[in-house]
Order: structure tokens, then C-alpha cells, then sequence
């Protein structure tokens, strides 16, 4: 049995804050061959996940925010947003299920925010062609100015 508690969303959120990539995984499965991937991922406001989609049959995605305010980003395919989705622990919206093929980014608004992940497994590595062309990769000198944007995006602007 696992529990998930104060002190566990203190160790994650530290291990975050501690990471370059400021943020952090903690697997609730035991093997990424398990058919379903439950993961706790700590995330800082300045971590940069990159806007992607899951392709492969039934590839949908569930966020729960555990802990903080984070914005899930919902785009079409050429980068335009179509909804923008707060999540928080204390606010109207708590979870949010991804659909198969769908553009999304993650964007924690608070120190310490913790979402649980639900999705399918195995785990498989993202393909490029996943990734929206739109956005640059993770370590490019482009991503704080994209990040910036990313923040203050408005539903129907279009990223490029």
C-alpha cells in the first residue's frame, strides 16, 4: 500500500526544486511495462514540459492536481489554443481527461504544485513527430521566451 501525504509532497516538491528540469516523478506502478502508469510529477513554476501528444490507440492522458495551481494547455495541431484549463487544489476544476491525439502543455503556477498522472502503459518514449512543431525542445535558448508566452497565451492565439 502507498500513501500520499504531507510529508511525501514535501520530499517530491524538494526533489523538484533541487532538479534542473525543476520538476520530479515519483511511479505509483511498478513497471513501466504495467498496462496502466499512475505517476506523481512535482513541478516549479519555471519548468518547461514541452507541448506533445500521446498518438498511439487509446493514449488518453488524466491530470488530478494533488497539490498548488497549474494550467493545462489544450492546442490544435498547428499550435493555436483552444482551451486553457486551471486546475487547483482548492478551486472549481480538479482533474482533467486528455483525449487520444491531443496537443497539451502543463504549467504550474505555484511552488510545490504536484498533479497525478493517469495513462496508459507501457511506457514508450515520444516519438519527434509527437512533439507540436511549433514549440521548441527542451535546452533550446528559445524555451524561457516560449515559456513567457506559453504563460500568457489567450485562447485562439496561435504559437509559431
Amino acid at each position: 500500500m502507498k500513501t500520499l501525504g504531507k510529508e511525501f509532497f514535501a520530499e517530491l516538491s524538494a526533489k523538484a526544486t533541487a532538479a534542473p528540469r525543476k520538476r520530479a516523478h515519483f511511479n505509483l506502478h511498478k513497471s513501466v511495462e504495467e498496462d496502466f502508469h499512475r505517476l506523481c510529477i512535482a513541478a516549479e513554476p519555471d519548468t518547461y514540459i514541452r507541448p506533445h501528444r500521446h498518438s498511439r490507440k487509446e493514449a488518453w492522458e488524466l491530470l488530478v492536481i494533488l497539490k498548488g495551481t497549474a494550467d493545462v494547455l489544450i492546442f490544435d495541431d498547428n499550435g493555436t489554443l483552444k482551451e486553457r484549463v486551471t486546475l487547483s487544489e482548492s478551486g472549481a476544476e480538479r482533474a482533467i481527461e486528455i483525449d487520444q491525439n491531443t496537443f497539451h502543455g502543463f504549467i504550474p503556477h505555484e511552488k510545490g504544485s504536484i498533479v497525478l498522472e493517469v495513462k496508459r502503459g507501457p511506457y514508450l518514449p515520444t516519438q519527434e513527430l509527437d512533439f507540436g512543431a511549433w514549440s521548441p525542445p527542451e535546452g533550446d535558448e528559445k524555451v524561457p521566451q516560449f515559456l513567457a508566452r506559453l504563460k500568457t497565451l489567450r485562447v485562439g492565439e496561435k504559437l509559431s
